[in-house]
């Protein structure tokens, strides 16, 4: 069995706290002396007005606008974009800080803004950004201090010149407790709150995706194949009332008979492409067996399963093994295949194994995008290793979640 893929970081996730690169730059202790440190939180502090200054027009005037604009619908793109805005001034706050103050603050997560999202969707997530909400306040609180702390330094450097490192400092202190305090990337929760919400945004997606197939399926299936039945039958009816019970009316009949055998096992397709009897009657092991039986290339199944998981998380396992064996019969001109299936601590592992032409990719038009972000939206991982000329290796790992706790199972 191949040793499974280990787990990779999550998305945007920088140095921890105990890092000693995450610290900021080791200052010596402040003296009377002027040396390179001194001069640049000198030059940061007399810098504190313009920039306090622009920041506080930019608050004052497009949070007026946007707030008068919400009357109408315009006001709320205003307001999203002011708070994007704010983004970018906070964006340029760390630099200067980082610049002339030495503070290391990591950048914030981006916003996630799909693209595939609705437009009140990413206007809704853009208006509660808290990285944009706290920059506006670091801009608005900003003034009195730019004010304050520009007078004293320039005051200082014909009146107090000799104490001027030991102000400087102190000065500059307060400017680094401000910039780590309002402008630092929003803590753990906050981000794993706007991951979430962006991966609901995938399932409501698929799940739209879904029914439309599923409608599809059935208008153009066994629907129309019932239709054609019903009127065939109806002739067949007629005649028979007009006591013309001939060859034609055997031969109706009989066609009629080939329809509901095709109808009922194109509504047995599709009530297994919604959630197929085997993998609720008898779990993963005999669901991946019944697929692989129907896939064009031999298919070998491996499960070491000693219990199940949850609900939810068997019927996903499912639909991905189903599709990548759909992807090997259509597209890898394999000969042989493999599924693997363990769990590993709190974890569903799978690893689907093809020796085809190789050349999946995640961004290819085989549906491993909408897998992996599929997977993603319950804090699941999916990779791809499938070099030109093969072999393709799947791996995905799923939280195990106990099926004692899966909701609808007593």
């Amino acid at each position: 069995m191949t040793a499974p893929v280990p787990r990779a970081d999550a998305p945007g996730a920088g140095p921890s706290a105990d890092d000693p690169s995450a610290d900021d730059h080791r200052l010596p202790p402040a003296r009377f002396a002027f040396d390179k440190h001194t001069w640049k939180e000198i030059a940061h502090l007399l810098a504190n007005l313009p920039v306090a200054i622009l920041g506080f027009v930019y608050v004052c005037c497009t949070l007026f606008v946007s707030g008068f604009m919400t009357l109408t619908v315009v006001g709320f793109p205003l307001l999203a974009a002011t708070l994007m805005g704010a983004r970018l001034l906070g964006r340029l706050e760390r630099g200067r800080a980082r610049a002339l103050l030495g503070v290391r603050v990591e950048e914030p997560t981006p916003l996630p803004l799909r693209k595939g999202g609705g437009l009140f969707q990413r206007l809704w997530m853009a208006l509660k950004d808290p990285v944009g909400w706290r920059t506006l306040l670091y801009d608005f609180i900003r003034l009195p201090w730019g004010i304050l702390t520009f007078v004293i330094t320039f005051a200082s450097l014909f009146v107090l010149w000799p104490v001027l490192p030991f102000i400087a400092r102190g000065l500059t202190n307060a400017d680094r407790a401000m910039v780590r305090g309002l402008l630092s990337p929003s803590d753990e929760l906050e981000r794993r709150i706007a991951e979430l919400e962006s991966d609901r945004g995938v399932v409501v997606d698929t799940a739209a995706a879904d029914l439309r197939r599923i409608e599809r399926d059935l208008h153009d299936g066994a629907q129309a194949r019932l239709v054609n039945l019903a009127m065939g039958l109806g002739l067949a009816k007629e005649k028979l009332l007009e006591g013309r019970a001939d060859d034609t009316v055997a031969a109706m009949v009989d066609e009629a008979h080939g329809e509901v055998k095709l109808a009922l096992q194109e509504l047995r397709d599709l009530a297994r492409g919604i959630h197929p009897a085997v993998l609720t009657d008898r779990g993963l092991d005999a669901a991946l067996s019944s697929v692989a039986s129907r896939c064009t290339v031999p298919v070998k199944v491996t499960s070491d399963l000693a219990e199940r998981p949850a609900a939810a998380i068997e019927g996903i396992a499912y639909f991905t093994v189903s599709e990548l064996l759909q992807n090997i019969s259509k597209h890898s001109r394999a000969r042989s295949a493999s599924v693997e299936v363990w769990r590993s601590e709190d974890r569903l592992l799978i690893q689907v194994w093809d020796d085809g032409q190789g050349g999946a990719r995640l961004d290819g038009g085989t549906g491993m995008r909408g897998l992996a972000e599929r997977l993603g939206a319950v804090d699941g991982l999916f990779v791809v290793d499938s070099p030109t000329g093969g072999p393709t290796t799947v791996t995905a790992e799923l939280p195990w979640r106990d099926r004692t706790q899966a909701p609808g199972r007593g």
